[in-house]
């Protein structure tokens, strides 16, 4: 397309090639509809992503998929099969967890072999704790995941009627319970507190601030972790070849610039090399903070509530890179946890803006999801819980050594050392997602979860403008792979079902 050229055959218009962009765009073509993707960057997949690293690219966002169900059903609508795009590999153990004080466990899929883990590393009486821990929790999942996770918008009614005939989760629903307390009166040891505590940090909030409800994500986990041969990457990758195979178009390395709105409706997107695209319907798949900024047009800044966007959830540092550890370095798998010794103290901190102390890392080893650790290099993902951005803070330029210190200080503790170490560039800090993602301050889960109605203030599919529609992680049901999956899905049925002709 050339300057100010002008395409007048209305299409179903998507605003970012994130997961929920894909899949909106999959949705739509599927059913016979005319879509273009618009994406600001030269690589498609949103928050998926990768660096180079001597041992090939690293992942640097979400690092496993949960729920591969939600994306089988939106490949077999396809008329396709998930198998054929992209090779998932199942892992044995969910994640392996590390304590200071030299504990470690493994959880697997298996409750019955849970509860002989725990009884092993705690006793028989934390054993029972998780028994019933799991029973709850089950409760919980079952109760939210047709009428929220699942449904377009969140189903208030029936959440209410499956949440009377479980009495068992009341206590977690009550306001002000927070995770954080729950669990304290769930478990004995106060290392599983910490442990399922994390959860919380999934979808962007702190253990002590977010509702207790959230305990629940444990249940998404225990259905499986798969990994994905070639990296998340490859997922990405998968969607883009149905896209493309469905008949969607895509415009790469050009930004959107402003949504045009006529009459109340989004009616063409105008795009940053002049170019403009008739819209039958626009899917905004970015952070909906971006529209309340009037980053796409005043006319679209109304289109959500500036509370579905305020306040902002966690960031995180992000190190991708590859290197060798040293020999007696601890056995790792896939998806590792190496805990601080003090989650108020690491918390308290991110909460008043600044660095965390004594923080909880979570360890992705890459080359370790078909088995031991290559002879050479391996690929690591390491991700250090941050504060969003505040406005008018400038960025800290000793940031990136001093989050390298506190790293390798805290690996340190567990004997877990790295030959060479990771350089600058492959540390995303909370400036670079809010470089990659405009208006995010850094954010990477969209809205904060930490209330009991936040679930219920995230923006669903369709907006205040007609024809607007949102899908990502700061839309409805919220941050998470298969959750942004199914928010793509939402929007292209919205679009689908409700009056958007002109």
């Amino acid at each position: 397309m050339g300057h100010a050229e002008k395409l007048d055959m209305p299409r179903d218009v998507v605003i970012g090639a994130g997961v929920g962009g894909l899949c909106a765009a999959i949705a739509l073509a599927s059913n016979g509809r005319d879509v273009t993707v618009i994406e600001a960057q030269a690589h498609l997949g949103g928050k998926i992503r990768s660096l180079p690293s001597d041992a090939g690219p690293v992942d640097t966002g979400p690092t496993v998929l949960t729920l591969p169900d939600v994306f089988e059903t939106l490949f077999a609508r396809a008329g396709a099969r998930l198998a054929n795009y992209v090779t998932l590999i199942p892992q044995p153990i969910l994640a392996r967890h590390f304590w200071q004080d030299g504990s470690q466990l493994d959880l697997f899929t298996d409750r019955d072999a849970n509860a002989d883990a725990i009884g092993r590393f705690a006793g028989p009486r934390a054993a029972r704790d998780y028994l019933r821990f799991d029973r709850l929790t089950r409760a919980m999942y079952n109760a939210f995941d047709g009428p929220m996770m699942r449904a377009g918008k969140p189903q208030l009614g029936a959440i209410a009627l499956a949440a009377a005939q479980r009495p068992a989760i009341w206590p977690a629903l009550l306001p002000h319970m927070t995770l954080a307390r729950w669990l304290a009166g769930q478990f004995s040891d106060p290392r599983l507190v910490q442990l399922f505590g994390r959860y919380a940090t999934y979808v962007g909030g702190a253990p002590q601030k977010s509702p207790a409800v959230l305990a629940l994500v444990w249940q998404a986990e225990a259905a499986g972790v798969w990994a994905v041969q070639g990296g998340m990457a490859a997922l990405a990758e998968g969607l883009v070849r149905l896209a493309r195979e469905k008949g969607v178009q895509f415009r790469c390395g050009v930004a959107a610039q402003h949504i045009k709105v006529q009459h109340g409706r989004a009616v063409a997107v105008q795009l940053a090399d002049g170019s403009e695209i008739a819209a039958r319907s626009v899917t905004f798949n970015g952070d909906p903070a971006a529209l309340t900024a009037g980053l796409l047009g005043e006319r679209a800044q109304g289109a959500v509530r500036q509370s579905a966007a305020q306040p902002r959830s966690l960031s995180a540092y992000v190190w991708a890179f590859a290197a060798q550890t040293n020999p007696d370095a601890p056995d790792l798998i896939h998806h590792n946890v190496f805990f601080g010794g003090n989650p108020t103290l690491d918390f308290g901190a991110i909460a008043r803006g600044q660095m965390g102390r004594d923080p909880t890392l979570y360890i992705c080893a890459q080359d370790r999801s078909t088995g031991d650790a290559p002879a050479t290099a391996e690929r690591f993902e390491i991700i250090m819980n941050a504060a969003p951005l505040k406005a008018g803070i400038p960025p800290n330029p000793n940031e990136p050594d001093q989050c390298q210190t506190e790293m390798l200080t805290q690996l340190s503790r567990f004997n877990l050392r790295f030959q060479t170490l990771p350089p600058r560039a492959a540390l995303t800090t909370p400036q670079g997602w809010e470089a990659l993602f405009p208006a995010s301050m850094g954010a990477i889960y969209g809205r904060s979860p930490q209330s009991l109605l936040a679930p219920m203030l995230r923006p669903t599919a369709q907006t205040r403008v007609k024809g607007l529609f949102l899908a990502g992680g700061g839309a409805h049901p919220g941050a998470g792979v298969p959750m942004v999956a199914l928010s793509g899905q939402h929007a292209a049925a919205a679009i689908l079902n409700g009056p958007i002709s002109p």
